[in-house]
């Protein structure tokens, strides 16, 4: 991982989180805005994944667990589309919450992979 890229990825998640959970609560179906702020956190997963995928193969390999961390890559990018998913299923406001937490589970698990790269526990 890239420490100033997750820093990156971390701050939209939780943006677009707030974003689609209080549109949510005010009555906003899913729209373009609130499925492409997904879309935008699960690029960044694929950037990122990207990323852990190159440095171990050019001299900067996980000092945590990387089974533990491919685990929880694969496991994250598997959100944002079912989030969308649901959303594009169940038109409701409560779809544009599920959106937002899904957001906030991507930031959740991004920042347990950081902890895990760098073995800050």
């Amino acid at each position: 991982m890239i420490e100033w890229f997750m820093w990156v990825q971390l701050v939209i998640a939780v943006v677009a989180g707030l974003f689609a959970v209080v549109v949510g609560f005010i009555g906003w179906k899913p729209n373009d805005y609130t499925v492409g702020s997904l879309v935008l956190v699960e690029l960044l997963l694929l950037a990122q994944g990207v990323i852990a995928l190159v440095l171990p193969a050019v001299g900067s390999p996980p000092v945590g667990n990387a089974l533990e961390f491919g685990v929880y890559a694969v496991s994250v990018l598997l959100v944002p589309p079912a989030t969308i998913v649901w959303a594009l299923i169940d038109r409701t406001k409560w779809s544009t919450v599920v959106l937002g937490a899904g957001a906030f589970t991507v930031a959740v698990m991004l920042y347990r992979m950081y902890q895990i790269w760098f073995a800050l526990n």
